[in-house]
C-alpha cells in the first residue's frame, strides 16, 4: 500500500511517499519538492555483525546524470566515482543520524540515496537527509529519531529556508542544520564575517523550520512503520567482577597515565598498562576470547569514566588546562624558497605545513554538476599522512575525512579571497598535517591564512580556527576550548568555529550524544569567539598584514580592458596574432568575452613585452601622436605607412618633405622606417600623416597656403585625400579581411 504524507518547509511543499518503490528495503521513501526527487533507501542486516564493537553505518549519496537529462562524460558513458560533493553530502546524512542508535546495536545499517530528479531551484541534499531519517524510522533499525535537515540562508537580513541559487548566491549566512524535535544534531555551514549572535538565530530559525517535517515523519511511521530489532544486552550485576577488578585494581595507574600531558608519552603509558591488565587477568592456560573482550571493554569504560570525571570534578583537562586555555602558538612564513607562499602553523601537538600556490585562468577547476558546469578559481587541499600519529599505513586517495576538512577549511577562507579582478590569479591551498593531536582541520584553517600573506594575496581579513569540545554528565557541563584528540574522541561534541575578528566565516557541529541545549549552543560560539582572537593576535605577530610584492617564482599576471570590438583584432584570423605573441614571448594570455585580457608571464621583461605587443594589436591611432612607421607601399600621390598593427595610414606627397618633392621614390621606399604624425583622423577611421611635422622646419620656411585638397590631381579618386589599407588592398585585387 502507498502512504504519503507532506508539509509546508519555507514556502514549498515536501512530500514523503512509501510503498511504491523498493519496497523489498527495511525502508523506503520518495522525498519530492517541486520537481526534485530523491529516494532513499534503508536496510539492516539480518544478524548483528562479528565481533563488532561499533556501529557498521554506511551512508551514500548518489546523483544519476539522468536527473538533470544529462548523459555522463567520458569514454564509458556511465557514472564513475563519487564527486567531491557527494562525499560531502554522504557525510551530512551520516553525521547527524550516527549518534541517534542504541550504544550496543551492532548490526550493519546500509542508507543510499538517489537524486532521481533534479530541479535547479531545490538542491537534493536536505531532502536525502529527511529520507534518510524517514527510511530509518521505517525500517527494523532502533533508531531514535527523527531528526530533519535544512539549508538556512540570510538574503537581505531575511532568513529563508532552502533558498533558491540565486538567494544562496546573495545570502551573507548560509547553513545546513540537522535537527531533533527537542535539540540540533549537527551544523555546517559559511557566513559573510557574522557576529556569533546572529549565527545564532539562524541556527534556531532552522530549528524551528524542520518541526512539521518531524511531525510528518512520525505520522508516516505510524501508518507504515516495521517491529523494531530490540537491542538484548546480557543482564549483569550492578558491580560487575571483571569490571570492579579493574577498577579497583588499575584505576590509580589509568589516573596517573592520563595525566601524562605529551600525546605519545601518555598513549605509551595506556597502552602499557592496558597489556599489563591483559597479562595479569587472563590466565597463562585461558584462551577465552570472550573474557579477553570483556576485560578490554572495562578498561575502555575505565578511561572514558577517570577522563571525564577529572574534567567535570577536578576542572582539569588531559594536558593540565583549564577549559578556556589555549595550547601554546607557533607561527613561521616563509619557509620555502620555491613556494609562492608559505607558513608553518603548530599548536600544542598539532602542526600543519600550508602551502599557496598562484596560477593562471588555465588552472582553474572544472567542476562538472549535475545541473551545470562551473569554474573553481580558490581551491584548498587537506592532507593527513600516516606519521602524523605516529603510524604505519598504505597511502591512498583523500578519503572522506580529508575532503571534508578542507571543504571545511576553504569555506572559512573562500570569501576573504579577493575578487578576480582584483586578483586575477588562480590559488590552491595545500595542508599538510606533519603532527596531529587534535584540531587538525582548524590549524589548516590558521595556516592556510599566513600562507597567502606569505604569497602577497591581499586577503580581506585574517581568519583563524578553533575546535570546542563538550562534557557533559547530568547538570554537570564543560564547554572545551582547543580540544586534543583524547577530548574529542572520550568527549561528546566538536564543534569548530572559524573567523575573523569581525565574525563567524565557517562553522561544523558534530553532537555525540542526542543533541545540545541553546544554552549550550550559545555559550559555546562565545567561548569560540574569545578563544579565536587571541589565536589571531598570535598569528599577526609573525606576519601582520598580505607581503607587497609576490614570490619571484609566482608567474606574473597584468590585465587591460579593450574594446569588445577589438577582441578579433587581438585574436586575428585563425588565432594568428595571439599566437604569435605567445610564440614570440613565451606568455600565457586569456582573453575574456567582455574585453577583458589577462597576460601571465614567467617574470616582469616578458611581461612587458606581451603586454606591449597586445596593446599594439588592440590600439587606436590618437590625433597629434607621433608613431614610428613602416612604409608599406608607394604611389604618385604619396606613401601608405603602417603605424600600428591594425592601422596603415596616408602619408601625402605634400606632407613628406618641406621641400616640393616630385616622386615619392626619390625619398622612400617600401620597408622603410620613418617618424610620422597622425594630423587628421576621419569619422570612417581613416588616418592622415606628416612627415615633415616632425622635423625641423628650415630657417626661413614660410608654410604655403591652404588648398583644397580637391583642386590637386587624383589617379581615378574623389576627395578624401587618404584611405585605409582596405582602399590599398582594393588596388592590389581582391580585398583582404582586416586584422580587427
Amino acid at each position: 500500500m502507498v502512504y504519503s504524507v507532506e508539509a509546508n518547509l519555507g514556502g514549498k511543499r515536501v512530500t514523503i511517499e512509501t510503498g511504491r518503490m523498493a519496497k523489498q528495503a527495511g525502508g523506503s521513501v520518495v522525498v519530492q519538492c517541486e520537481d526534485t526527487i530523491v529516494l532513499v533507501t534503508a536496510v539492516v542486516s539480518k544478524e548483528p555483525k562479528k565481533d563488532a564493537d561499533f556501529l557498521p553505518l554506511s551512508c551514500d549519496y548518489v546523483e544519476k546524470t539522468f536527473a538533470a537529462g544529462k548523459i555522463p562524460g567520458g569514454f564509458f558513458k556511465r557514472e564513475g566515482r563519487p564527486s567531491e560533493h557527494e562525499i560531502l553530502t554522504s557525510r551530512f546524512i551520516d553525521r547527524p543520524i550516527r549518534p541517534l542508535f542504541p550504544e550496543k546495536f551492532h548490526y550493519e545499517v546500509q542508507v543510499i540515496a538517489t537524486v532521481l530528479s533534479a530541479d535547479p531551484g531545490t538542491e537534493p541534499d536536505t531532502l536525502a537527509m529527511i529520507g534518510a531519517s524517514t527510511a530509518l524510522m521505517l525500517s527494523e533499525a532502533p533508531f531514535q529519531g527523527p531528526i530533519a535537515g535544512v539549508r538556512v540562508s540570510r538574503v537581505n537580513g531575511q532568513f529563508k529556508c532552502n533558498p533558491s541559487v540565486e538567494e544562496s548566491s546573495a545570502s551573507d549566512i548560509e547553513l545546513i542544520v540537522a535537527a531533533s524535535r527537542d535539540a540540533v544534531v549537527m551544523v555546517e555551514g559559511e557566513a559573510q564575517e557574522i557576529p556569533e549572535d546572529e549565527i545564532f538565530a539562524a541556527i534556531r530559525f532552522a530549528h524551528e523550520a524542520v518541526q512539521p517535517i518531524l511531525k510528518i515523519q512520525e505520522a508516516l511511521r505510524e501508518k507504515a512503520g516495521k517491529q523494531k530489532i530490540v537491542v538484548t544486552v546480557p543482564e549483569e550485576a550492578e558491580g560487575n567482577e571483571v569490571e570492579q577488578e579493574v577498577r579497583n585494581r588499575y584505576a590509580d595507574a589509568l589516573g596517573k597515565a592520563i595525566r601524562i600531558p605529551e600525546k605519545q608519552k601518555r598513549q605509551e603509558a595506556v597502552s602499557q598498562l592496558h597489556e599489563k591488565v591483559l597479562a595479569e587477568m587472563l590466565l597463562p592456560e585461558e584462551e577465552d576470547e570472550k573474557k579477553e573482550g570483556v576485560i578490554e571493554k572495562a578498561f575502555e569504560d575505565l578511561h572514558y569514566f577517570l577522563m571525564r570525571k577529572m574534567v567535570l570534578e577536578e576542572g582539569r583537562r588531559v594536558d593540565g588546562r583549564n577549559y578556556e586555555a589555549i595550547r601554546p602558538i607557533s607561527c613561521q612564513v616563509g619557509l620555502l624558497p620555491r613556494a609562492h607562499g608559505s607558513a608553518l602553523f603548530t599548536r600544542g601537538e598539532t602542526q600543519a605545513l600550508v602551502t599557496t600556490t598562484l596560477g593562471t585562468g588555465e588552472d582553474e577547476q572544472i567542476i562538472d554538476a549535475l545541473l551545470e558546469e562551473s569554474t573553481k578559481r580558490f581551491m584548498l587541499h587537506y592532507n593527513f599522512p600516516p606519521f602524523s600519529v605516529g603510524e604505519v599505513k598504505f597511502l591512498r586517495s583523500p578519503g572522506r575525512r580529508e575532503i571534508g576538512h578542507g571543504n571545511l577549511a576553504e569555506r572559512a577562507l573562500k570569501r576573504m579571497i579577493p575578487s578576480e579582478s582584483e586578483f586575477p590569479y588562480t590559488l590552491r591551498v595545500v595542508s599538510e598535517i606533519l603532527e596531529s593531536n587534535g584540531s587538525s582541520s582548524m590549524a589548516t584553517v590558521c595556516g592556510a591564512t599566513l600562507s597567502l600573506m606569505d604569497a602577497g594575496v591581499k586577503i580581506k581579513d585574517p581568519v583563524a580556527g578553533i575546535a570546542m569540545g563538550l562534557v557533559a554528565e547530568k547538570e554537570k557541563v564543560a564547554i572545551l576550548s582547543d580540544i586534543l584528540g583524547d577530548e574529542d574522541h572520550l568527549g561528546d561534541m566538536d564543534f569548530k568555529v572559524a573567523g575573523t575578528e569581525k565574525g563567524v566565516t565557517a562553522l561544523q557541529m558534530d553532537i555525540k550524544i542526542s543533541g545540545i541545549s541553546e544554552e549550550i549552543l550559545k555559550q559555546a560560539l562565545e567561548q569560540a569567539r574569545r578563544g579565536r582572537l587571541h589565536i589571531l593576535k598570535t598569528m599577526l605577530e609573525s606576519i601582520s598584514t598580505s607581503r607587497d610584492n609576490l614570490s619571484p617564482y609566482a608567474p606574473r599576471i597584468t590585465q587591460l580592458t579593450i574594446p569588445k570590438d577589438m577582441i578579433g583584432a587581438l585574436i586575428g584570423p585563425g588565432g594568428k596574432n595571439i599566437r604569435g605573441i605567445i610564440d614570440e614571448t613565451g606568455a600565457k594570455i586569456d582573453v575574456e568575452d567582455d574585453g577583458t585580457v589577462k597576460v601571465f608571464a614567467a617574470d616582469e621583461k616578458v611581461m612587458q613585452v606581451a603586454v606591449e605587443r597586445v596593446k599594439g594589436f588592440t590600439a587606436v591611432a590618437e590625433l597629434g601622436k607621433v608613431y614610428k612607421g613602416k612604409v608599406v607601399k608607394t604611389t604618385d600621390f604619396g606613401a601608405f605607412v603602417n603605424i600600428l598593427p591594425n592601422t596603415d595610414g596616408l602619408l601625402h606627397i605634400s606632407e613628406i618633405d618641406y621641400q616640393r618633392v616630385n616622386r615619392v621614390e626619390d625619398l622612400l621606399h617600401e620597408g622603410d622606417e620613418l617618424d610620422v604624425k597622425v594630423i587628421r583622423i576621419e569619422d570612417n577611421g581613416k588616418v592622415a600623416l606628416s612627415r615633415r611635422q616632425t622635423m625641423p622646419a628650415p630657417e626661413g620656411w614660410v608654410p604655403p597656403p591652404e588648398r583644397e585638397r580637391s583642386e590637386r590631381p587624383r589617379r581615378g579618386r574623389e576627395g578624401g585625400g587618404f584611405r585605409g589599407r582596405g582602399d590599398r588592398d582594393r588596388d592590389r585585387g581582391p580585398a583582404r579581411r582586416s586584422r580587427f
